[in-house]
């Protein structure tokens, strides 16, 4: 949502496909198609670059929606997608790819490693890798100025009153330059996928998503479920799960440090990882201390406090390679080292930005009050506080009016063939909040991998042949499968 970002998700938006230096999980990182160097790609065919040098054939389209299609007034905006074409003699109903974030390029996606995927699922139908509204070139939100003022504080309060403050001015300034930001939102979203399905000719279409791909998904499937056949869906994100429960994260963290115990050197060093990650985040919450890093490109400081280091860990839990490196990275910060930090910062500046879509979305999508309530109880004692989903439920009340409201997120009885698909160590969305979600399917397949993270479409190489075989419509048991756990970097 998936290069990653400081926002709540888009550590996992491109692809979720994060490097360390991208790997602090919440600030949204920028969705903004790059100026092109010569003019803007056109519909038609073009060769596709691929993962790992790989190219192929593919077509690129693009159709029009009102940008909020509650005001009249409001204007048009072009969407865009990619299609690989089916090599199936009779294809089947077109399987939408839809990316995770908000603010996920699903086009970033196909070109990164579920490329494979892609390729093999063409055997089934076309294949569309569809960038939603204000991502990608299907963006048109403008980019705000350049970062210039001092970087916050990196605490709560800090962080908060600084996006708190720049999404109110961009919200007023995308406003008077025409820009429908109350369109921006996760039942527009769902219903642009039925345009889509209508531009493309299609009766039907196949969804394949993950994360938030899969809270969209929902939400097409409560609005124009006549016209899905049938859902591949990994990493599950209920309708009101945006916010993430911190109790959930507290029992990834003892899983994990179960499995730290397992190797008696990485025990003798860190005898306890939450009480560890605890300590480091009271000392540095209470006393923020001065940090190099990159800023608008050039050698610059920050004062980190603990919750910067709380949004960095909840960046890091998602998957395996990047959870490896906890424990060596709290032992470096309880010693001081914190200049240690700036590989997996980034450029600071791009990560204080505000791109619209991620924030809006988020925000329409909300919270129940009874689920606010106890995330917020549970956040006082919990490791990462509420720092996972930042900025939300920070951003709550920002902008009036863009709540979706309880219908939205209210469960629903789902009868369309599912394949589920989860890992044991995703900490963006745990497993046991996702068994939750998966409880309202009734025709289901579960996949289990266990010791995969968030991004398990591609971590275990049997998960390709069973989405084929699924949306080829053949039947697929509930599955285990396995990987070896992580392997922890002490130093």
């Amino acid at each position: 949502m998936t290069h990653t970002s400081l926002n709540r998700r888009a550590l996992l938006a491109a692809a979720g496909l994060a490097l360390p230096a991208l790997a602090f999980a919440q600030v949204p990182a920028p969705t903004q198609t790059p100026a092109p160097a010569t003019s803007p790609p056109r519909a038609g065919p073009f060769r596709f670059k691929g993962w790992q040098g790989q190219e192929t054939d593919a077509e690129r389209g693009f159709f029009e929606v009102p940008e909020d299609r509650r005001d009249p007034g409001s204007r048009k905006i072009r969407l865009s997608y990619v299609r690989f074409a089916s090599t199936a003699a009779k294809p089947g109903p077109p399987i939408i790819y839809l990316a995770g974030g908000p603010g996920g390029m699903a086009t970033r996606a196909a070109g990164g490693p579920r490329f494979p995927i892609f390729m093999a699922l063409r055997e089934v139908a076309d294949v569309i890798a569809f960038d939603q509204r204000g991502t990608g070139l299907s963006n048109a939100i403008p980019e705000r100025p350049a970062f210039t003022r001092p970087p916050p504080v990196f605490t709560e309060a800090g962080l908060t009153s600084h996006f708190r403050t720049e999404f109110q001015s961009a919200w007023v300034d995308w406003t008077k330059a025409g820009v429908a930001m109350t369109g921006y939102n996760t039942e527009q979203n769902a219903d642009d996928i039925d345009d889509l399905r209508r531009h493309l000719g299609a009766e039907m279409v196949n969804l394949w998503g993950i994360s938030y791909g899969t809270h969209l998904a929902l939400s097409m499937l409560k609005r124009h479920g006549d016209r899905v056949n049938r859902v591949a869906l990994a990493s599950l994100e209920g309708q009101d799960q945006t916010v993430k429960r911190p109790a959930a994260i507290d029992d990834l963290l003892r899983q994990v440090d179960g499995l730290l115990a397992a190797d008696p050197a990485a025990r003798a060093a860190v005898p306890d990882l939450p009480a560890l990650m605890r300590r480091v985040h009271t000392r540095l919450e209470a006393r923020p201390v001065v940090t190099k890093v990159t800023l608008k490109g050039a050698p610059g400081e920050i004062r980190m406090g603990g919750f910067g280091v709380q949004m960095l860990a909840g960046g890091l839990i998602a998957n395996p390679n990047t959870l490896a490196m906890l424990p060596g990275l709290y032992l470096a910060l309880d010693a001081g080292e914190t200049d240690m930090l700036a590989p997996f910062l980034g450029d600071v500046a791009d990560l204080l930005s505000i791109t619209g879509m991620p924030e809006a979305t988020d925000l329409a999508s909300g919270i129940s009050p009874g689920r606010l309530a106890l995330v917020r109880r549970e956040a006082r004692v919990a490791v990462l506080g509420e720092a996972l989903n930042f900025p939300m439920p920070q951003l709550l009340g920002a902008v009036p009016g863009v709540d979706l409201g309880e219908g939205f997120r209210a469960p629903f009885r789902i009868d369309h063939p599912a394949l589920l698909v989860a890992g044991t160590l995703d900490g963006r969305t745990p497993l046991a909040e996702q068994d939750e979600v998966a409880a309202q399917f009734q025709r289901k397949s579960r996949v289990i991998v266990e010791n995969a993270g968030h991004n398990v479409f591609e971590a275990h190489p049997d998960v390709q042949d069973l989405l084929v075989r699924f949306f080829r419509g053949e039947a697929v048991a509930d599955t285990r499968l396995a990987l070896p756990p992580p392997k922890f970097q002490m130093a």
